[in-house]
């Protein structure tokens, strides 16, 4: 049963302890408020008092929430977030679309799973509408916690245990592979070994990544480092530009390598990396979990085992 302070709060009031949290400051927020410093300040304080908890620790730099400020601010962004869903669900039906389903991949997942999925529920779902957002894991998780995505599909990541409604399933693993353009000098070689590769730049992913990590591990497996001068980039696009315009050498997992050589993009550099990555599904425990998320999450896994089973024909 909810307590006489949550009767009370508006979303307005929401608000106010978000804009809080981005700017520990009192009169910066009153200001992007539309309100006044005084007025923010009694507010505040009166809603530590109905509370019965210290939201916020003032310091002479600014504002810092306390445990109990984060938990109630983490509360008020899944609100604002689930009415923002709201609003655009609602928009969407009335043009006539029978529901919305907001899909996150990361690079991993961005060139052959999700396409290939969104394309699976458009089949079987014909008047769903389906958004796509690219980004990193970490980044992901964290929009799927907050309610603005449904399903992520990408890198078995570790950061999932930090969200305890989370569920995930793991999809596949594969192979790590190193690429590089259809043109470049290594493949007029009779055979290439670690040296020949290790005379190029690299590309790889960001540091703490899952593809990174398994990168890294299979380079030590190897007795290997990563050359010094590498560039780091989490961009799909970006890394396919620079492969197919230089000879720098890139690392791939071996679907979005697959689908790249059959474009004649990218070609395997025939140097074997003993390391393996795995790609899983992330979606909420939510009370509000509509039928269009399960199918969806059942078309993911489609097109996942019919990939399989065409790699193994």
């Amino acid at each position: 049963m909810a307590t006489d302070w949550t009767d009370r709060i508006r979303l307005r009031n929401l608000r106010y302890l978000l804009s809080l949290e981005q700017t520990r400051n009192l009169s910066h927020s009153a200001t992007m408020l539309n309100t006044t410093q005084p007025g923010l300040s009694k507010w505040l304080k009166e809603l530590e008092e109905d509370v019965g908890l210290t939201l916020f620790e003032r310091h002479a730099r600014g504002l810092v929430p306390t445990p109990h400020g984060q938990v109630l601010i983490e509360h008020a962004r899944r609100v604002l977030s689930q009415l923002d869903r709201a609003a655009v669900d609602m928009m969407t039906l009335r043009d006539g679309v029978s529901g919305r389903v907001v899909i996150g991949a990361s690079g991993a997942a961005a060139s052959v799973a999700a396409p290939l999925a969104i394309l699976r529920m458009g089949e079987r779902m014909p008047e769903l509408r389906v958004d796509l957002v690219e980004g990193t894991m970490d980044r992901l998780l964290t929009l799927l916690a907050q309610g603005e995505l449904d399903v992520v599909i990408g890198r078995t990541s570790k950061q999932v245990h930090d969200h305890i409604q989370i569920s995930s399933e793991l999809l596949y693993v594969e192979p790590v592979d190193l690429v590089a353009r259809p043109g470049h000098p290594l493949f007029a070689q009779k055979s290439i070994g670690w040296e020949d590769v290790e005379r190029y730049r690299w590309i790889v992913w960001p540091r703490e990544t899952p593809v990174r990590n398994a990168l890294e591990a299979a380079l030590a497996s190897a007795g290997r480092k990563l050359p010094k001068n590498y560039i780091e980039s989490n961009s799909v696009i970006a890394n396919i530009t620079l492969l197919t315009n230089s000879d720098v050498i890139g690392t791939a997992s071996h679907r979005s390598t697959q689908m790249l050589s059959r474009l004649n993009l990218i070609r395997i550099v025939p140097v074997e990396l003993q390391g393996f990555g795995s790609v899983s599904m992330y979606w909420r425990n939510d009370e509000i979990f509509p039928n269009t998320i399960e199918r969806a999450l059942d078309c993911v896994r489609d097109v996942t085992r019919y990939h399989e089973a065409d790699e193994n024909d």
